[in-house]
């Protein structure tokens, strides 16, 4: 937690110097509140939509969630909120997921934090950083790769044969495999403008 906050002050710091107020602490906290909680929804949506379609359909019939369920209701929730909301990774799955210098950082810090042994769901961070239109607020919370995870994000040596082949199919460049529960497999990052 002492990383992370000396993270989100050196960044708040150092998005002072880039022109345009910085806005007030309370502000922020309110901002940093705000994304937890819609961080937290997006999870647990997302997380009953996969049991249910697991349930359903075998892991198989849940890639679909990710694939087409999970934008939309990041989509839904970015339209409420007025917040960019995306999952990115350094092994995306997902084209679209690879994440930006700051993302990078902050998973990095989050990876170094769950090495130190915090626990999963106390990992996020936030801070306001310049942009091209002023200062912008980003949150990160980590994305921790739970048991039910590993149908799709495992080993792929372990992996049933048609969820290797949906995988195939739907991401010829697929890297989202190899983690075992308890790694950070990406972020849920979230945006706004200030």
């Amino acid at each position: 937690m002492k990383n992370a906050l000396s993270l989100s002050l050196l960044t708040l710091a150092l998005a002072g110097c880039a022109g345009g107020p910085s806005p007030s602490p309370e502000k922020v906290a309110g901002l940093n509140d705000d994304a937890r909680k819609t961080a937290g929804g997006l999870i647990q949506t997302l997380g009953g939509e996969l049991k249910a379609a697991m349930t359903s359909g075998g892991p198989a019939g849940a890639i679909g969630v990710c694939k087409e369920k999970a934008p939309q209701i990041a989509a839904e929730a970015a339209q409420r909120t007025g917040m960019k909301i995306k999952r990115v990774s350094p092994n995306n799955r997902n084209p679209k997921g690879v994440p930006d210098a700051w993302e990078t950082q902050a998973l990095a810090e989050l990876e170094k934090r769950l090495a130190a042994g915090e626990k999963p769901e106390t990992l996020d961070l936030h801070a306001v950083v310049p942009s091209g239109e002023g200062k912008e607020f980003r949150y990160a919370k980590a994305l921790v790769t739970q048991p039910l995870c590993l149908n799709c994000h495992g080993d792929p040596g372990k992996m049933a044969p048609d969820v290797k082949a949906k995988l195939a199919a739907e991401y010829p460049n697929d890297k989202a495999v190899g983690y075992s529960a308890g790694m950070i497999r990406g972020i849920l990052s979230i945006r706004k403008p200030l």
